[in-house]
């Protein structure tokens, strides 16, 4: 890989918010590992700052079935922030910022299901949030840094009874299909704060409540995504059965990190396939486009 690095943010304006350098744009965001963009021949490294503080990493700009998108390690490129300390308000403005609107988040889970077990490819619609202590909101009324125009925004309810792009999540089961991999088609993700994994006594609740999958980072991507107005789509690659639905020690990181290292190569010709099929920006018609109608947010978004 040849990775070009400049040290050209977005130029930002009076209102604080940033528009991307002509060299420095991309309508679909990925946010997951290197693996999924290590391969491409060129990508340019660039920085972005947000009002938020810094994302997890630089954005990693590259060519993908001739669309232009922006890479996002989602726990900076050497894997050093946890869970629960991701800086996601920063991560999916600083997406937004150069042009973002389309968004595909693969991640690792657990499968609550018997049937679901590792290698098992599962598009949820539904989420629910068990997490604790993270920022999951833009619309705190809590006044944006002076250097960023000091600007308020006001309390905004953001609609989020289907979490997920329908559009992207159509795109992301044919893709996977087309590759010869049978997807779950629905489903709901059940967030932790995580690191740790579940107890089994957490595991056997969540799976009879009739959940699908566990995760830990799975929200609040999704819930910003919306309140930014990007599609947003979760591609949950099931690489062990959570503590409670299998016998022996439980989960461990290594045999975690073994499965989704099996299966990173076909999960990223799913993304890649999905990227070249998702709609160009302007013909965007889904729900996640009419997140903001009516409402007067008190920022300018990016």
């Amino acid at each position: 890989m040849a990775t070009h690095r400049t040290d050209r943010t977005a130029d930002r304006t009076a209102a604080g918010t940033t528009v991307p350098a002509a060299d420095s744009f991309a309508d679909i965001g990925v946010i997951g590992g290197s693996g999924f963009y290590s391969f491409l021949d060129d990508v340019t490294e660039v920085p972005v700052d947000t009002p938020y503080g810094s994302p997890s990493d630089s954005l990693f700009l590259g060519e993908v079935a001739g669309r232009r998108v922006a890479f996002l390690p989602r726990h900076g490129r050497d894997h050093r922030v946890p869970p629960h300390r991701i800086n996601y308000r920063a991560n999916l403005w600083a997406l937004r910022s150069v042009g973002v609107r389309q968004v595909l988040g693969p991640c690792a889970v657990g499968g609550l299901r018997e049937k679901y077990g590792p290698g098992t490819l599962v598009v949820p619609d539904q989420l629910v949030d068990r997490t604790k202590s993270r920022a999951q909101t833009y619309f705190d009324g809590e006044p944006l840094p002076e250097a960023w125009g000091g600007t308020v925004p006001r309390v905004v309810h953001v609609t989020f009874a289907d979490p997920y792009c329908p559009d992207g999540r159509r795109v992301a089961l044919k893709a996977a299909r087309g590759r010869g991999w049978e997807p779950v088609d629905g489903g709901t993700m059940v967030v932790v704060e995580g690191p740790r994994f579940s107890t089994r006594a957490e595991s056997r609740m969540h799976a009879a409540a009739g959940w699908s999958v566990v995760g830990m980072t799975g929200h609040p991507e999704a819930v910003l995504a919306r309140e930014l107005g990007l599609c947003y789509t979760s591609l949950a690659l099931v690489t062990d059965l959570d503590a409670g639905a299998e016998t022996g020690d439980g989960v461990s990181h290594t045999e975690v990190l073994r499965v989704f290292g099996e299966n990173v190569g076909r999960l990223r010709d799913v993304l890649f396939d999905a990227v070249g099929a998702l709609p160009a920006t302007v013909d965007r018609d889904c729900l996640c486009t009419r997140a903001h109608d009516g409402w007067d947010l008190g920022i300018e978004l990016p």
